[in-house]
Parts: structure tokens; C-alpha cells; sequence
């Protein structure tokens, strides 16, 4: 008879030390689960290429336009060209990615029936049909060569939405129940702004002439520098939520972010004009991060909102917190 229960003791819970005696907890350790097994938060279903697809190309798009403006202010007509064309591209393609994850494309058009000044992805709807036009000209007029005035206005006003562009998309992400987007609210944004930074300097320094890279080039380390700082930084504050980052597929592909961006900002910065080869590398590397740091972002957002305890946990200690400042307030 004393053998049962001393078994089912020892099996139901790990020693626990308590005012130095060690005891056995006489209840398992808590699981986060739900109802059936479910999780909490309803998994997005966005394509994982679309939707991380859609994040960086809009990133490219929004900081190329700024360097297109910076290059054309400065008379760099090949830099210039580059980022135009570079802008155009990127956003036209975010746009299908974003379309081809839709399924149609009138569920597009219909979010442009109504304009939402709380809603991300209403402002973010309009923000890009105001955009893409706005870079399909700006490069037209400059492949072209005629309506050069319009072509100045278009890039202008193209540079002035590409903070926009490149950001808005983090505050979209971080505006869900997400626990991994939404508890980087804060410095997603940054994150985001410096790998748009990083992938358009990258393109240009692969694309461009080398004597007309030296824009380019600063915008690569400095985009890089803002990435990785903020990303760190975004890391450190999520706490138990930043756990996805550290394991399976975003893992590996954070590893590959931080790995090409940062080589591919100190090659940049050490190449100079000594050569198409190394900037053309350098430039690769600093596109081919950006993307990884997208992605990987997309998949431990997923990987954040299948696991409940991502959601009980900062929940209860929130929640703990409150009634300690309670606590507190009714002391004093």
C-alpha cells in the first residue's frame, strides 16, 4: 500500500526545494494548452513567400525611392536610374505578391472602397495606390528621356511616401494578436526602415556604376546598422516571445540575415570603387539578408501564435504586475 502512492507522488511532479527541504510537487507542472488541443490565437494564413515576399520588396521599394531622389538631387543620372527602376520593380511585385495571397484581384480594389484612418492595412492600401504610380512614372520619364519635369515631380514626391512604404508594414504586423509582431511594436518599425535601407543600397551597389555608388553605399551600412541594432534591441524586450527566434526555421534563417547583412555591409564599406565584383557581391548579400530577416520574422510570428503559451504567460505577468502596482497604490 505505501508503494502506490510514493510512485504516483514521484510521477506527477519534479522536486521542489522549500525553506531548504526538498518536497515533490503533488500536481503536474502546467501545460499550455486550450480547449482540444487548439491554440489560443488562430494561425495566420498568409502565404509564407507572398506575405514575407510583399514585406521586403515593399521595404526595397520604399528606400529606393529615397535614394532615387537623393541621386537625381545630385546629379547621378546611373544611380538615379538604378533606384527608379529599382522602386518601380519592387513595388509592382509587392503589389502581385500581395494580390497572388488574396487570391483576386478585387479583393484589393474592394479595400480601397473606404478609407479607415485606424486600420494599417486600409492606410497601407491607399498608401501604395498612391505610390506605385508615382515610381512607374518617375522610371518611365527617365528610360524615356521626355517629360523630365514630371519625371522630377514623380521622384520627388515618390521619395517624400518612401518612408512610408517601408515602414507601414511592420505596424500592420504588429497591429495583430501576434505575440512575436505585437510585442515588437516599438522597434519593428526600425527594424524594417533599416532592412529596406540595407536591400536598396544593396541593389544599387550590384546594379549601378561603381563611381556613383558612394550613396548607395552609406545607405547600405547605415540601413545595416539600424537592422541589426533595432532587431537585437526588439529581442531583448520581447522577452518569453522572442523564444521562436531561437528556434527551427527562423532560427536558421536569422542566422542567414545576420550573417549576409553584416558581411555584406562591411565588404560594402571596404570595397570603395575598387571593383563591380566585390560591390556586386556585397550588394547580394545585403538583398539576400533583408529577405531572410523577413521571412524569418513571417514564420516565428506563425510559430509565436500556434504555441498558447505565448499568449497565457505575458497575460499572467502583466496581469501580476497589475495587481502588484495595486498593491502598491493602495499602501501608499
Amino acid at each position: 500500500m505505501s508503494g502506490a502512492p510514493r510512485d504516483a507522488v514521484a510521477g506527477a511532479g519534479r522536486r521542489r526545494r522549500r525553506g531548504g527541504r526538498g518536497e515533490r510537487a503533488m500536481v503536474p507542472d502546467a501545460e499550455f494548452a486550450s480547449y482540444y488541443g487548439r491554440p489560443i490565437l488562430k494561425r495566420p494564413r498568409w502565404k509564407a513567400l507572398d506575405i514575407a515576399g510583399y514585406l521586403a520588396l515593399g521595404g526595397l521599394a520604399g528606400a529606393s525611392s529615397l535614394l532615387a531622389a537623393g541621386a537625381h538631387a545630385t546629379a547621378r543620372p546611373a544611380l538615379a536610374r538604378t533606384a527608379k527602376l529599382g522602386a518601380a520593380g519592387a513595388v509592382s511585385l509587392s503589389l502581385a505578391a500581395l494580390v497572388h495571397d488574396l487570391g483576386r484581384p478585387s479583393r484589393f480594389l474592394n479595400m480601397l472602397r473606404v478609407v479607415k484612418p485606424t486600420s494599417p492595412m486600409s492606410l497601407g492600401s491607399w498608401l501604395l495606390a498612391g505610390y506605385a504610380p508615382l515610381t512607374m512614372a518617375a522610371a518611365a520619364t527617365d528610360v524615356t528621356g521626355r517629360h523630365r519635369a514630371l519625371g522630377a515631380a514623380a521622384t520627388a514626391s515618390a521619395a517624400a511616401l518612401g518612408p512610408a512604404v517601408a515602414t507601414y508594414t511592420a505596424v500592420l504586423i504588429a497591429d495583430t494578436a501576434v505575440p512575436t509582431w505585437h510585442g515588437g511594436h516599438r522597434e519593428l518599425p526600425f527594424v524594417f526602415a533599416g532592412s529596406g535601407a540595407s536591400a536598396a543600397g544593396g541593389l544599387a551597389l550590384a546594379a549601378a556604376p561603381a563611381g556613383q555608388t558612394g550613396p548607395a553605399r552609406r545607405m547600405a551600412v547605415l540601413g545595416a546598422a539600424l537592422e541589426l541594432g533595432a532587431f537585437h534591441l526588439m529581442r531583448r524586450r520581447l522577452g518569453l516571445a522572442a523564444e521562436p527566434y531561437g528556434r527551427g526555421r527562423p532560427r536558421a534563417l536569422l542566422r542567414a540575415a545576420e550573417v549576409l547583412t553584416a558581411g555584406g555591409a562591411a565588404l560594402a564599406a571596404s570595397t570603395g570603387r575598387r571593383g563591380r565584383a566585390p560591390a556586386a557581391l556585397a550588394g547580394t548579400a545585403l538583398v539576400a539578408g533583408s529577405a531572410a530577416l523577413r521571412l524569418a520574422v513571417f514564420h516565428a510570428g506563425v510559430a509565436s501564435a500556434e504555441d498558447p503559451k505565448y499568449t497565457v504567460v505575458p497575460q499572467r505577468e502583466r496581469l501580476a504586475a497589475r495587481a502588484r502596482d495595486g498593491d502598491g497604490d493602495g499602501g501608499s
